[in-house]
């Protein structure tokens, strides 16, 4: 990455705001979340944590760490990883550059392949260009909760490993 570039991708990440964040995804939005999660894990035995972070660090966004890079950097730091069955998933927003990343356990990941997650993640994007924030995470959880249900499904009541509500950085 040339030195424009990076400046350019610094300057995203530093212009982008709180406000910005807040009405893409305002208090109701993150509540409407935090229920589709906890209202889906009940039916399979997959644990969902989603993380907005309305922009990289600066040091990141410089040094040109990858969405991907990010999402599983925050897989660990946020403990996905760290699940009873190895059926964490972790659904990370960066709203500065309007990018999502799909990370899953090695549970998960030996079942779903990764063009299915990427599916999901076009769901969100595709929504988010349009401004539909809240509508394209929701449909978006929805179908994790369904290839969850299809691959995982509930086998009695299980203690909630991750927080249901959504991290905002």
């Amino acid at each position: 990455m040339g030195f424009a570039q990076r400046l350019r991708r610094a300057w995203r990440h530093l212009s982008s705001s709180k406000a910005e964040a807040r009405r893409a995804f305002p208090d109701a939005t993150l509540r409407a979340i935090a229920e589709a999660i906890t209202q889906g894990e009940q039916t399979h035995r997959g644990e969902v944590r989603v993380v907005v972070e309305r922009a990289l660090p600066l040091d990141c966004a410089w040094d040109g760490v990858s969405n991907r890079e990010r999402a599983i950097a925050l897989f660990a730091d946020c403990g996905v990883w760290d699940t009873e069955d190895n059926c964490g998933v972790l659904i990370y927003v960066n709203l500065a550059e309007h990018k999502v990343d799909i990370v899953a356990d090695r549970g998960i990941d030996r079942r779903i392949d990764r063009a299915t997650w990427q599916a999901v993640c076009r769901t969100m994007t595709e929504g988010f260009k349009q401004g539909r924030f809240h509508d394209a995470t929701l449909a978006a959880i929805g179908q994790v909760n369904d290839l969850l249900r299809q691959h995982f499904p509930a086998d009695g009541a299980r203690p909630n490993e991750l927080p249901d509500k959504p991290l905002m950085l």
